[in-house]
């Protein structure tokens, strides 16, 4: 929940980073149960919306939810589509022109991105483009980390600790991350080889992978989206896009959890 709930974050950063918007929140839907909580905020003057729960059809977001589609108001106090158990949190913190879009995951909505304005204005098709985008990110870097977690299980050997394997595979991602900034060769050197401790090998290693191939798979593999796994390489998206097709044809993996699964067992990630 912890990884999920930084997603969610990162994209409402994006969001307001590419469309200006002073305010950005959401959370995610409870297992469990009818409502979603919001839990990240950014842009925010004070902390009325923290944790607030919101329930199922009610309000914009509980619309959003109930509807799994984007939702929108101009002015959210005024507004007839909604119903109205939320307007004391939302007038605390000034907010007037409000976007809500789903984050999907297999038909089942699994958080809310909002977007707002402290204005009374329409708020337009490129805000709500780009919202829906960074949910979309949302989306898929969720679908990546259950693809990656259900291939691996099957094929995990019994007795494994989940939790040390997981960081294990953190602390890999983060060095191979790391190495390319370091500008020694004779020290990135050793922390590759570093790296290759954390990735014992069961069999022979028939598929080679390019460096940064390998550096994006790395990202992959703990649930980075394409644009975040850039951001924290230092490349493009559409450069991370291509090392992601060059990998997953030289791995003869069909999808990014493929990928990841079958680098695993070549023993090229832990």
């Amino acid at each position: 929940m912890a990884t999920e709930a930084a997603e969610i974050r990162n994209a409402l950063v994006r969001l307001r980073r590419t469309t200006g918007l002073p305010v950005a929140f959401g959370g995610l839907v409870e297992a469990g149960r009818p409502q979603m909580r919001i839990s990240e905020l950014s842009g925010t003057a004070t902390v009325a919306l923290r944790a607030l729960a919101v329930t199922s059809g009610s309000g914009l977001g509980g619309r959003a939810v109930a509807l799994a589609r984007p939702c929108a108001v101009t002015d959210y106090s005024a507004s007839r589509q909604i119903s109205h158990e939320y307007d004391a949190p939302v007038a605390t913190e000034g907010l007037r022109s409000i976007v809500a879009v789903p984050v999907v995951v297999r038909r089942r909505v699994r958080g809310v991105l909002y977007g707002a304005l402290r204005t009374v204005q329409p708020l337009g098709d490129r805000v709500l483009g780009a919202a829906m985008e960074a949910a979309r990110d949302v989306e898929q870097a969720l679908v990546v980390r259950e693809e990656a977690r259900e291939l691996v299980a099957a094929a995990e050997p019994a007795g494994v600790d989940p939790v040390s394997r997981e960081q294990v595979r953190e602390a890999h991602a983060a060095l191979r991350a790391l190495a390319p900034r370091i500008t020694d060769p004779a020290l990135r050197a050793e922390l590759l080889d570093a790296c290759g401790l954390l990735t014992p090998r069961q069999r022979p290693v028939r598929t080679a992978l390019a460096p940064r191939e390998l550096d994006v798979l790395a990202c992959v593999a703990e649930g980075a989206t394409n644009a975040a796994a850039a951001e924290r390489l230092g490349l493009r998206p559409e450069t991370v896009k291509g090392y992601l097709r060059s990998a997953m044809r030289r791995l003869g993996a069909r999808t990014r959890g493929e990928a990841v699964a079958a680098a695993r067992r070549a023993g090229l990630l832990p």
